[in-house]
């Protein structure tokens, strides 16, 4: 398979991932009256959270994948990934749908992971950052594109079709799939034993640049998960304006691919470090001054205001991430597969649990979500910063 071809293929399979909770999205208010839930309820965002929260399984597959190889754990990935779509699309209750939800999540837990895996064991350092900058670019057309393809589906058809999608889209992807050649060799392969699991997760988790990288992708994906779960109540309710939810949601979307587009040139021009160290000074005060209206003028603040304030640091958000993946994943060698494992399950799960409790704070106002702003900011700012490697390096 040509470079053109893995990175176009990587990105589709990390597609899976925002497809199956940007095209939902549009469906909430149908599911409010479906399940008999007041119109105001933040309960449809538990919908994705529960799905984020499907990504805990990663550390198993992690493992597996770095005994067994990449393509096995991947063609057991999207199985799942496409019963527990069709399982929720035609559940019976909220409860079940989100037990559905959690499968389909496991099942994009295991597609997400090998892909970061594959990425690794193909390319190092700068290149990887500026690899996985090109396959967000891709993927980061799916938040454009999917809230309009749900509402075009909802015209023509019911939520649950747009439930459907997903795992539709995922049969085609597997398929394609088939193609791909294992990344890992059969001689540097893991035992699979309790002994070196655990060494295995010793030697991730005691590596300061994994937990650094791994700790900031992770707080900052706790306020990427809550606004996306919330970003339907935030303008329909809050703000009042539900037709505009897909093009504010488009719109954003648009904004964040291209900072990923230009967060490959930066990289491979100053490198991953430089890079996020100036995106994360930025996020943190436009996130300040954010907070700063928000005091001064009330809340909710203008809605122009906030939607270009969200839009610059979803923008930064996205952008910072194939650098702190690059940055954490650059040491772990053979380990990979593992080291993706508890990266993902960190900023997926850890991520999307702080997310959720954010997400149940915006009743009537969004001041939770524009404090956490801030203080993810100053909270990364100080990791970033406290890795005191010489800028240097070739990987910097």
């Amino acid at each position: 398979m040509k470079p053109a071809e893995f990175i176009a293929l990587s990105a589709c399979t990390m597609t899976l991932t925002a497809l199956g909770i940007d095209i939902m999205l549009p469906a909430f208010g149908e599911l409010r009256e479906h399940f008999g839930l007041r119109p105001g309820s933040t309960a449809p965002a538990q919908i994705i959270s529960f799905f984020f929260m499907g990504q805990v399984v990663q550390i198993i597959f992690g493992a597996l994948s770095d005994r067994f190889g990449r393509l096995s754990i991947l063609r057991v990935g999207f199985p799942l990934y496409i019963m527990g779509g069709i399982a929720a699309a035609f559940a019976p209750s909220l409860e079940l749908m989100l037990a559905a939800r959690f499968v389909a999540g496991m099942g994009a837990s295991a597609v997400f992971m090998t892909t970061i895996a594959g990425v690794r064991d193909r390319f190092v350092g700068d290149q990887m950052a500026r690899t996985m900058s090109l396959i967000f670019t891709i993927f980061l057309f799916t938040p454009i594109l999917a809230p309009f393809l749900g509402l075009a589906i909802l015209s023509v058809s019911s939520w649950q079709m747009v439930f459907l999608t997903p795992p539709l889209f995922a049969v085609i992807v597997f398929l394609w799939s088939l193609r791909l050649e294992e990344s890992l060799p059969r001689e540097q392969r893991s035992v699979l034993n309790w002994i070196s699991i655990s060494q295995s997760i010793r030697k991730v988790i005691s590596n300061r640049i994994f937990l650094r990288y791994t700790g900031i992708t992770t707080i900052l994906f706790a306020a990427l998960s809550s606004y996306v779960a919330s970003s339907e109540h935030i303008i329909g309710e809050i703000y009042g304006r539900p037709e505009l939810f897909a093009w504010i949601f488009a719109g954003i979307g648009l904004m964040m691919s291209l900072c990923a587009l230009l967060n490959s040139r930066l990289s491979s021009r100053y490198g991953a470090r430089r890079t996020i160290r100036w995106l994360l000074l930025i996020y943190t005060v436009v996130g300040g001054l954010l907070l700063l209206y928000a005091f001064s003028f009330g809340d909710p603040p203008d809605m122009h205001l906030f939607f270009i304030a969200v839009a610059l640091l979803m923008a930064i958000n996205i952008a910072v991430e194939p650098n702190s993946s690059a940055l954490a994943l650059e040491p772990m060698g053979n380990m990979a597969g593992m080291a993706s494992a508890i990266y993902g399950t960190s900023f997926f799960f850890i991520g999307a649990s702080l997310g959720s409790v954010i997400s149940h704070l915006l009743v009537i106002g969004v001041f939770p979500l524009v404090l956490s702003f801030f203080v993810i900011g100053l909270i990364t700012v100080l990791l970033v910063f406290s890795d005191r490697r010489p800028l240097s390096r070739p990987f910097s």
